[in-house]
């Protein structure tokens, strides 16, 4: 019993821990012309929130010339093919 126990403390000890995953589908708008955009990006699981999710997105889009507006929503890696079939989305699915 006691090696069982010993077997499934180092088993624990080096699975570590499970990775999420953590999306945003964010609005963005380029000037000069005016271009408006929809998309979705993989954020940090630390930055799994709208707002935590603007910090790490803007920095991201604006080395490209784009303007965060504002984070839609996040989610999981379950909310990944309905936004992928949007239409709106394909030029800036999972780009940024």
């Amino acid at each position: 019993m006691k090696r069982l126990t010993l077997v499934a403390a180092v088993m624990l000890a080096f699975a570590g821990p499970v990775a999420a995953e953590c999306y945003a589908d964010y609005k963005a708008k380029r000037d000069e012309p005016l271009n408006l955009a929809y998309g979705v990006a993989q954020v940090s699981d630390a930055n799994c929130s709208p707002s935590a999710a603007e910090g790490e997105l803007a920095p991201r889009l604006a080395s490209d010339g784009w303007t965060l507006l504002n984070v839609l929503s996040t989610f999981g890696p379950e909310g990944l093919e309905e936004r992928k079939a949007s239409a709106s989305a394909a030029d800036h699915f999972l780009r940024y």
